[in-house]
Formats: C-alpha cells, structure tokens, sequence
C-alpha cells in the first residue's frame, strides 16, 4: 500500500506528533508498506529516508505552547508536487486544523484521506473562528482518528462529526532497559525522583514540582531530584532557593538516556497542568518500571486509569504533589505491585497493537472511497 502522511509540525525540533509519525511510518514500512512523509524541516536537519522536507518553519504560540508551521504558496506548491509524485492510495494528515502543510495537503489530496487529532483544549479562539471554513475541508476526510477521548472531544466540539479513538503508539521494549543506571538508582533513605518535559514551558508543570522539592526533602533530606529537556532553568532555581543543591538539570537527553532515567528513578513525576491530549510520557514511564506520580488532568487520568497504574495528585498543587509523592515513596510493596499492573498494561500502546488499528481505519477509508489497493499488505 501508497501511504502519504502529513506532518504539520517542524520535523527538526522534537515533538510528541513527530515521534508519533516517525514511529508509524518506521512500523509501516517494516510490514512491507510504501511510506512517504512531508514536513517543514530547517536546511541541514538529519531526515530518514522516507522524509520529504519543505524548509524552514515559523513559530507561532499555540494551545499554551510553541508551533513550528509551514503554510503559504511555495509550501502549497511543494506539497502539491508530493501528492503528484506519490500517487498515495491513502493520505494521513495530523492535526488537520492547524494552518500547516497537513492542511494544505488535505486541501489539495484527490486520493482517501484519514485525519488523526491529537490536541485537547477546552476553548480555541482559532477553531471558534475558522471552523465554519475548516468543516466543509474536513468533510473530505473518508475516516477520522483521534488519540485520546480528550482529543476526541475537542474535535467533535468544534468540527463536528466523530472519531475512532487510537492512543498514540509507544515502543515499548525500547523502554524495557536490563539493568539500573547507578546514576540515577535511589535506596530507602536516598530516593530518586524524575521529571522530563521543556523546562521553561509552563505547561509542563516544572515550577509545581519545584515548590514541592523542599517538602519532600525535610523528611528525606537525601532524596535527589533529576530533571531532563530544554529551556530555562532560572524560574525553577529562583523557586527551589536553598533545595536547589538536590535537583540536577540534565538538558536534553537522547532517547537512551530517556530511558536510562525513567527505568532507574524511584518515582516518574508528570505534573503537566493541562493541554495535553494523551500522556505519552507517562506510558514510556509505565514501560520503564518506574512509579508514576501524575496531575489528575483527564489525559493523565485515561492513562492511569484513574490511579491503577500510579497515583494522582490535585493538578498545580504542590503541597498535594509532595503528600503524594511522600506516601509512594514510604510504601515500597505497593509501588512495587504497581509497576509490575503497569508494565503488562504498557503493552497495550505498543506499535505492534496501535499500528493495526490504524491500519484498519486506512482499509476503511479505502473501501468507503470505492478504491481498490493493489497488493495489500497488512
């Protein structure tokens, strides 16, 4: 099978919709699919083989973060000239409400087009806006995806219509690592504790771990505190003062390394205060063997299942977060009988499962479309 798929974000600045598409396209293309992808990428960016890049993105703040996006008449012409070449026998844009070349390709695809939406919010003042111009595009769309019932909801609220719900995928034996990394292995009386996200992204949530730091420290006080991704430390050391000696700032990380820390940390904590969809993070975490600590946002909370696989905590409350964190880390047994619930429920997200449900959305697209597909290939 021809398969197209359209990235809307910049493929050279990582993100949870780029990782998704990388990972479906590589399982794709390892179960005998043809796969092309289309995206904005700045001149010099490392690309796989099967990545047509359209140059460099704009940044434009979006749903409480940062959006790099490609839109205008050259990237039209660019994306036009793909969907030529290609000859697709489906097309799968993301984030199809987004002014981005995944619009553009959506716009102008003659072929079965699948649309998955990953971002939940509560209220957009651009979908308010453009959705009576983004409906009548989007009926185009021959099946419809999106990753989380959060995801779900936003799309049908303001597009209409409805969705398959498939989770984002996660490899999870690629988190499944032999062995403890010494550096970040916490005892009894030393715990570990792990955060990874943009650090100066609000968002993420680092400024509420950081006011708990102290909290947990006055009843451990040689507990260590381990935090990976880019961005600016300077709010979290102003707001962990005198605590600041047990938090060490990693930067970016590799995804070795990511999984280095979230397998050997006590305690995984993901204090995102909202805009998240899914919670990716968390089933790497799940994937690892680390104990979650998550906000309660509904993401979180469809991931954990509402605290069958880790514990929650009142969302942007640090005290809460520390209490939590403080009661995990004084019942070892407990923790222990939960990673192992989470490490089997993990699997559930694995490309192995989620590629195969969207697979079957692509045959549904296809069949509904009158189209016939030439050696199918599941």
């Amino acid at each position: 099978m021809k398969i197209g798929i359209a990235c809307p974000y910049s493929w050279d600045v990582p993100g949870g919709v780029q990782f998704h598409i990388r990972d479906l396209a590589e399982e794709l293309i390892g179960r005998g699919h043809e796969v092309s992808v289309i995206a904005p990428a700045v001149e010099g960016t490392e690309l796989p083989d099967f990545v047509v890049p359209t140059g460099a993105a704009v940044p434009i703040p979006y749903n409480g973060s940062v959006a790099r996006l490609a839109f205008g008449p050259r990237v039209n012409h660019q994306v036009r000239r793909w969907l030529a070449k290609g000859n697709f026998d489906v097309l799968h844009v993301h984030e199809p409400f987004v002014p981005s070349l995944a619009m553009l390709a959506l716009m102008n695809a003659e072929c079965p087009v699948v649309a998955t939406f990953h971002t939940a919010m509560d209220r957009s003042k651009f979908l308010s806006i453009a959705s009576p111009l983004l409906v009548p595009v989007l009926e185009k769309t021959r099946a419809r995806i999106a990753v989380s019932e959060e995801a779900r909801r936003t799309a049908v609220e303001h597009l209409g219509g409805d969705a398959y719900v498939i989770p984002n995928g996660v490899d999870v034996s690629a988190f499944e690592v032999p062995a403890k990394d010494p550096r970040f292995t916490g005892t009894p009386d030393s715990p570990t504790i792990g955060f990874l996200g943009r650090i100066d992204e609000p968002r993420k949530g680092l400024p509420i771990l950081a006011a708990a730091v102290a909290p947990v420290l006055t009843q451990y006080p040689n507990a260590r505190f381990f935090v990976a991704g880019r961005g600016d430390s300077s709010k979290a050391l102003e707001i962990l003062g005198d605590a600041a000696s047990a938090v060490t700032f990693l930067g970016s990380v590799t995804e070795e390394e990511k999984a280095a820390m979230l397998s050997s940390v006590d305690i995984y904590v993901a204090p995102q205060t909202g805009g998240e969809s899914f919670g990716i993070v968390l089933v790497e975490a799940m994937s690892s063997g680390s104990f979650v600590v998550a906000s309660d946002i509904p993401a979180f909370q469809a991931v954990l299942e509402h605290g069958t696989y880790g514990d929650h905590f009142r969302s942007e409350d640090s005290d809460d977060l520390a209490r939590v964190i403080l009661t995990a880390i004084a019942e070892p047994e407990r923790r222990a009988q939960t990673i192992t619930d989470a490490e089997r429920a993990a699997w559930r997200y694995d490309w192995s499962t989620v590629a195969s449900q969207i697979l079957s959305v692509y045959s549904i697209a296809v069949k509904t479309a009158g189209h016939r597909v030439a050696g199918w290939v599941r």
